[in-house]
């Protein structure tokens, strides 16, 4: 006998795990007549049903039903036979059928039946760590049915469904099974069978009648929540395979068996049911206008790992969610968060000391530096959630700390909210906490993470401490503390973010405890890939020089000056506005991409930038009759051209209705700086005109902006398109590269570094060790500040005059303070031991260095090279159009941060004639022109003294003594300034905005002109 591939394999398979039976093998048996009798039940736990007991009228199964309720419920029944005694039945399945059909199978099975005067269960919850034996026994009483082969229309009565999932009865999933050994597939006939060739307008295909309907086969699952013809969209339900897409082989059978043998156990339903599934929208909705969400596979896993891990290991854990833009994350914490405050421990040891039947976590936080995702979060907790006071919003310092005190159990905010820490929690350390960090960058990575562990501790102090017992307290303050979990979520972990969170495996390396990869959510449909419609600008000119001599000059500065320089103008701004314009007009509105509901995002360097393209944009959208409009978005109040600006002057409403205004017809363009580059979800986005660098995880997360899929309106990879200014393919690949599939880091940060600066600066003799001691001892009893100065002022006397340093030394040794400060505060939080002097020299650096006045030995000769040389030429081009950037396959490991000290020394300078560099320069950049010489000239000498004349110029950067802050304040004019101009310098603009290496020296060019 040959074994047996078809898809009644497959349905007797799942039969036999679910039940321990199978139809076929009952058959042979000779017990009854076709289907298995009365109570075939194994020790699997479900019953075999019987396709004879379905009733499709009201998609149950009568017998289970029944059962059911008679053998758990029986007084209420009999209140009801006793109003009712010759048609109970049908008045209890009315009643039933009428409120389903209102509000859904979730809404019944967690808050019963009401009929008359008697009140039904339809199920009994899983039962908790604390919960009675009377809990645990109803929990029991349930009955898992499976039912093979279900006739379920009441207009075709030979039609069937393969197999359905019961409940007491009532339905909770459905199956199509195909076999891809019969050539047959979940993905194309499953989900073709499901669209095309079952009566949606059936009972049991009602929406929200069953949770989900699942398309399987012996490789895939696909899932649905609400079958709608056609326009059904299906979701995989995969584990993934090598990052992408796909199962995993599975060496003990199917590759879809986790489905039936991990999925679909009782407990596991169960915990769906009471804990995942979610209809969302208000009870006032009609049932089809709202949205029902059955967990993907990647948020169930990782949610259930999460809560396991804690059951077993305890509170004090990092856990490091690297999960795809667009992959659901809020969802997943939400769920989380949801329940990890219904974890208990598994042990005593997990428990550390408190009883077992004690929650683990007595609060759960929720901290998002996404504002917009604030609301998204709560709304989706308070959804859930079927106690509704547990959820607490602190939208102020002293909201937080009461709801922390209050015993809330879930407090949403953001990291612009957490200064109260600062002010001090006291006595919270015999409370345990898990936080939940959405996004986790730089925000988590320094002060402000240190600042949120303050808080978790005592940040009292008792009389009888001395300065040691106090720097140890703070050092222990800013460690991972042990009655806290972190939980980051992130789709781009960076390396610090890799090393605070993520799982030190026995190499040295560090991993993500969980991975959903951009890569399978990309293959899998959840996001489209941004990358795959590209075109990018490049602008190009030509200096020449326009005196005779030839002065000497830093080759590498005076390149990076000279690059910089070009794109503020408004000109430019005009015209690379009119470009947007020439491709989202015909080609994204006129085409009615997305059922003519299309939209696009223009990313600006800054709000000035911003506010000159709205400008631009609004009246060329008016003078060519457009029926849409713009609108810009950005933060506080901007002055331009003598004039202040706020978003909600501009848009002519509130800055809290900007998201949905965006959403309305009237407004197709969104103008941004940096407001909405993250966590800004909105289906219809499709084209995006980037004119700002982007880089790593800010790139990642800008044109993710693009990624979110949205069937309803038919959204597909080539609607997408991104016409970038600034960056070229190669630094979009460089930057979405590490993100792609896996990210780990190769190895913790080098703390050593920190003796070897600390060796270093001691040499130096700035401060004295007895001194740092002093303030160190006068700053943690909270002296006045007025006796903290004369300290830190006397080193920085000592510093500018009296040690006689020369330039060069004195950029050295602040550039290493810099350093010091920026490692301990990072690696402070995750070290495993505590070296009291490095945290004394911590402290007291971090009051020396913003006192330390450095000057550039450069700065002098910098006027001379844009008096040297004058602009001939610029022109702009299109370099790469509609390119499809193609991503490694294979995981990444980044490096940790720089181990090495730092400082001003090392490299020798390269220094060229003028004619030099010009030549060089030109050589690199000039592509030809379409102005003359004299017309460049003018322009060069024009943008100089714009940059003269910025009302920053003189505060910001000719008085600064920082050269790192005055850098950072000329980029910004330059920008501004070359942004006002941009229109009528367009070709040196799009050189400047589009190859960074251009712009490193075109910047130092100018540096030389201006005067640094």
């Amino acid at each position: 006998m040959v074994s047996q591939t078809n898809e009644l394999a497959l349905e007797a398979a799942i039969e036999q795990t679910l039940t321990g039976l199978n139809t076929e093998a009952v058959k042979q048996a000779g017990a009854i007549r076709e289907t298995p009798a009365n109570d075939l039940v194994a020790n699997n736990g479900f019953r075999l049903g019987l396709p004879t007991d379905f009733n499709a009228r009201y998609a149950i199964d009568e017998r289970y039903f029944w059962r059911f309720l008679e053998q758990t419920q029986e007084k209420e029944l009999a209140k009801l036979k006793k109003h009712n005694p010759s048609d109970w039945q049908r008045k209890l399945l009315e009643r039933y059928d009428r409120l389903i059909k209102k509000h859904g199978i979730l809404h019944l099975l967690k808050k019963g039946l009401a009929v008359d005067d008697a009140h039904f269960h339809l199920m009994y919850p899983a039962p908790l760590a604390s919960s009675s034996e009377k809990v645990k026994q109803n929990f029991a009483a349930n009955i898992f049915s499976c039912t093979r082969q279900v006739r379920y229309s009441l207009a075709n009565p030979l039609q069937e469904i393969d197999m359905v999932l019961f409940l007491n009865g009532i339905p909770l999933v459905t199956m199509e099974l195909k076999n891809a050994w019969t050539g047959q597939t979940a993905r194309y006939h499953g989900q073709k069978q499901y669209r095309e060739g079952r009566d949606a307008n059936q009972p049991l295909l009602n929406f929200a009648r069953c949770f989900v309907h699942m398309a399987v086969d012996t490789d895939e699952v696909y899932m649905t929540t609400k079958l709608d013809g056609k326009a059904t969209y299906f979701l995989p339900f995969n584990k993934g395979h090598k990052h992408g897409k796909g199962n995993p082989p599975n060496p003990d059978g199917h590759k879809s068996a986790y489905l039936w043998q991990e999925v679909f156990t009782k407990d596991s339903l169960a915990n769906i049911i009471q804990h995942f599934v979610r209809l969302d929208g208000s009870s006032k909705d009609p049932l089809r206008k709202r949205t029902l969400f059955f967990p993907r596979y990647h948020q169930l896993d990782v949610v259930r790992k999460l809560v396991a891990h804690a059951e077993q290991q305890g509170v004090g854990h990092t856990y490091l969610i690297q999960h795809s833009a667009g992959s659901g994350k809020s969802n997943s914490m939400t769920w989380a968060a949801y329940q990890l405050i219904e974890t208990y421990p598994a042990s005593a040891q997990a428990a550390g000391g408190k009883a077992l039947d004690q929650p683990l976590f007595d609060s759960v936080i929720v901290v998002t530096d996404r504002r917009l995702l604030d609301k998204q979060i709560r709304d989706n907790i308070k959804e859930f959630s079927e106690v509704k006071n547990i959820v607490a919003p602190a939208h102020k310092s002293s909201e937080l700390k009461s709801a922390l005190e209050s015993g809330k159990k879930i407090i949403i905010t953001t990291i612009q909210k957490f200064p109260f820490i600062v002010d001090g929690i006291e006595d919270l350390s015999d409370k345990r906490f898990a936080v939940i960090i959405d996004e986790a960058h730089s925000s988590q990575s320094g002060t402000a993470h240190d600042n949120m562990n303050r808080a978790m501790g005592e940040n009292g102090q008792d009389d009888d401490e001395d300065e040691q017992d106090s720097i140890l307290k703070a050092m222990r303050s800013r460690k991972m503390r042990g009655n806290a979990s972190y939980l980051a979520f992130t789709a781009t972990p960076k390396n610090t973010t890799l090393e605070k969170f993520g799982e030190k495996q026995q190499d040295g390396t560090y991993k993500p405890f969980h991975l959903y990869s951009m890569k399978q959510a990309i293959e899998e449909g959840f996001i489209l890939d941004v990358l795959a419609n590209y075109t990018t600008y490049k602008g190009y000119y030509e200096i020449e020089k326009s005196i005779a001599e030839n002065p000497l000059f830093d080759t590498k500065k005076a390149q990076k000056k000279l690059r910089a320089y070009v794109e503020r103008s408004q000109q430019t701004i005009d015209t690379k506005a009119e470009i947007m314009l020439e491709h989202f007009i015909p080609q994204v509105v006129n085409t009615k991409k997305l059922k003519g509901k299309a939209k696009g995002m223009v990313v600006t360097q800054n709000i000035e930038t911003a506010i000159r393209y709205h400008k631009a944009i609004s009246r060329l959208l008016e003078e060519r009759g457009q029926p849409f409009k713009a609108l810009v978005a950005f933060s506080g109040t901007k002055e331009v051209d003598g004039i202040e600006y706020t978003e909600a002057e501009i848009n002519g409403f509130s800055d809290n209705d900007t998201k949905d205004k965006f959403d309305t017809d009237e407004y197709r363009l969104l103008v941004v700086a940096n407001k909405y580059l993250t966590g800004f979800d909105q289906p219809k986005l499709c084209a995006m005109y980037v004119d700002k660098k982007l880089a790593s995880v800010l790139c990642v997360q800008t044109l993710s902006r693009l990624n979110r899929s949205a069937p309803k309106l038919g959204k597909k990879t080539e609607d997408l398109f991104i016409l970038d200014f600034f960056n070229s393919t190669d630094d979009i690949k460089t930057a979405f590269d590490p993100f792609y599939t896996a990210t780990s880091l190769s190895s913790a940060t080098d703390v050593n570094v920190l003796h070897e600066l600390k060796d270093v600066m001691d040499d130096v003799g700035v401060y004295e060790w007895h001194e740092v001691e002093d303030f160190v001892k006068r700053y943690f009893k909270g002296e006045d500040a007025q006796n903290l100065s004369p300290i830190i002022d006397l080193a920085a006397a000592r510093f500018e005059h009296e040690l006689e340093l020369d330039d060069d030394e004195k950029v050295d040794f602040k550039i290493k303070a810099k350093q010091y400060v920026k490692i301990y505060g990072q690696m402070a939080s995750i070290m495993p031991y505590e070296i009291v002097v490095w945290e004394k020299l911590f402290w007291f650096l971090k009051f020396l260095v913003p006192k330390l006045k450095v000057k550039d030995p450069d700065s002098d000769s910098i006027d001379e090279l844009l008096e040297s040389v004058d602009l001939s030429s610029y022109g702009l081009q299109r370099v790469k159009l509609n390119q499809s950037i193609t991503l490694d396959q294979g995981e990444t490991e980044v490096d940790p941060q720089n181990p090495n000290p730092r400082g001003a020394h090392g490299g020798d300078k390269q220094l060229d004639p003028l004619d030099e560099i010009v030549r060089s320069f030109n050589e690199r950049w000039f592509q030809g022109w379409s102005a003359t010489p004299e017309e460049q000239k003018v322009k060069f000498i024009n943008i100089a003294e714009s940059i003269r004349q910025h009302p920053d110029f003189k505060a910001k950067y000719q008085d600064n003594p920082d050269p790192h802050n005055r850098e950072l304040a000329f980029e910004k004019m330059l920008k501004e300034v070359m942004l006002q101009r941009r229109k009528h310098e367009l070709e040196l603009y799009k050189l400047y905005a589009g190859d960074p290496a251009f712009k490193a020296a075109w910047v130092q060019s100018m540096q030389r002109v201006v005067g640094e």
